[in-house]
């Protein structure tokens, strides 16, 4: 809904290191990566919140060490391509959380990597067995964490990734009966028109490629080839509150078909990992399931077996390394269900996504209450598009807006997140001050790819 100013972007990917710092003061706002390509659109919305812990990409290996995007990726993946237009906000403070936060991208590329090469048979071409259930789905009672993991485990994947800066290993499920994996785009953005390695639970390989990814919401589609496999179920994640009980199944550190369980810890955590030209927006669900590199892209599930969000982004100590950093504390962080159907659904038949914005530029340097429309855009463009939502609605260039529906916003990138998070054609109220006179105004979201 609103842009910063060119090369105010601080924010760093997920995947990569988090600034130095005392672990006992809150971090500014660490940049998760993986979120919008770069360039975005001068009616892209900005994120605002309290400022975000630097953020670390959960999916797997990262060719050199990431920043705050990646708790333990060892190879980097390379970053989307950059999106035409504008620039999108910075992330300079969404997660109100003194915690450096990382995409959880992988393991290291020795760890599992090369286990995994050597496991199964399977390639393009042949079919091979679709892994069954364990026993846990007939032995354990129904609505168990055993009995829910061992009926899940056959439609989560691990992938592997091999791109230009090195090689990536992340998690990914089962979406529909068409082969259709979802997973996390900083898992897959180094792959481009490359094959990419999809070890099943039961060991076996098959190929996949990838049908559609974006950035700014972090999520991609990878098409199966050679297995028929079952689709998992997909929750609400309007219904979810925090203390439900939820199963994160992934590949942390390379370690396929790992189940951990815990709770909801918070809702619509503002979490906007990734640098200027490659950031995310993610209203996301806040859990203590231990999530680690590699775990991106893998199901959040709830106590009924049904998906309720895709695991991306772990928090981590301010001032670890990526090396020495020692993964989960208890802060993770995924992308909520209704954001990933949404989104999955125009991935599998457009390759592309959309994107919900008022279309304004926001003053970056600007440190006041709420967040305030720039007086002008860059090269020279007005700050309000003329047309969009927020010019028909009366908003103009200097207004600070202070409220979106009815809840204060204190952040560019907390605004962005929150307008990303609402539908294409969805009305929204914001309340903006102009000349010390407050006032509301309501209008229509506008999609931009």
């Amino acid at each position: 809904m609103s842009e910063r100013d060119r090369g105010s972007d601080d924010w760093q990917p997920w995947d990569r290191e988090p600034p130095s710092g005392p672990a006992t003061e809150p971090v500014p706002a660490a940049e998760p990566q993986w979120a919008s390509a770069a360039g975005a659109e001068p009616t892209t919305e900005l994120p605002a919140g309290p400022p975000p812990p630097p953020y670390q990409p959960i999916s797997g290996s990262w060719g050199a060490p990431p920043v705050p995007p990646s708790a333990s990726a060892a190879h980097p993946v390379s970053q989307p391509e950059p999106r035409p237009g504008r620039r999108g906000p910075g992330w300079g403070a969404l997660v109100g959380v003194a915690l450096a936060t990382a995409l959880v991208a992988g393991t290291t590329g020795g760890i599992v990597g090369g286990a995994l090469a050597d496991r199964g048979s399977g390639s393009s071409g042949t079919s091979v067995a679709a892994p069954q259930p364990g026993a846990g789905a007939t032995t354990r009672p129904r609505g168990s964490v055993a009995n829910i993991a061992a009926t899940a485990l056959p439609s989560v994947v691990t992938l592997r990734v091999e791109g230009a800066d090195g090689g990536a290993t992340g998690s990914g499920w089962v979406y529909d009966d068409q082969g259709h994996v979802v997973t996390n785009n900083h898992v897959v953005a180094g792959a481009g028109d490359s094959t990419i390695t999809v070890v099943l639970s039961n060991g076996k390989q098959v190929s996949g490629k990838v049908v559609g990814r974006d950035g700014s919401y972090d999520l991609a589609v990878v098409r199966v080839e050679g297995a028929d496999l079952t689709p998992l179920p997909v929750g609400s994640s309007a219904d979810v509150v925090v203390g439900d009980e939820v199963i994160a199944v992934g590949a942390p550190l390379g370690l396929d078909s790992t189940v951990t369980s815990g709770i909801v810890s918070a809702l619509d955590r503002p979490v906007t990992p990734g640098q200027q030209d490659d950031q995310s927006f993610i209203n996301a669900i806040q859990t203590d399931a231990a999530i680690n590199p590699g775990n991106s892209g893998g199901p959040l599930l709830d106590m009924q077996g049904r998906v309720i969000g895709v695991n991306s982004a772990i928090a981590r100590v301010p001032g670890t390394s990526l090396g020495g950093q020692s993964g989960n504390i208890g802060v993770g962080f995924a992308i909520p269900s209704d954001q990933v159907a949404t989104t999955v659904d125009q991935l599998i038949r457009t390759g592309k996504a959309e994107h919900p914005i008022i279309g304004v530029y926001l003053d970056s340097s600007y440190d006041g209450e709420g967040v305030r429309v720039a007086d002008d855009g860059p090269d020279g463009d007005p700050a309000v598009n003329p047309g969009g939502p927020a010019d028909e609605a009366g908003i103009e260039a200097g207004d600070v807006i202070t409220a979106f529906e009815g809840r204060p916003v204190t952040d560019d990138g907390e605004l962005v997140v929150k307008i990303r998070a609402r539908k294409v054609g969805e009305s929204v109220k914001l309340t903006i001050v102009r000349d010390g006179r407050e006032r509301d105004v309501t209008m229509v979201l506008q999609g931009s790819e």
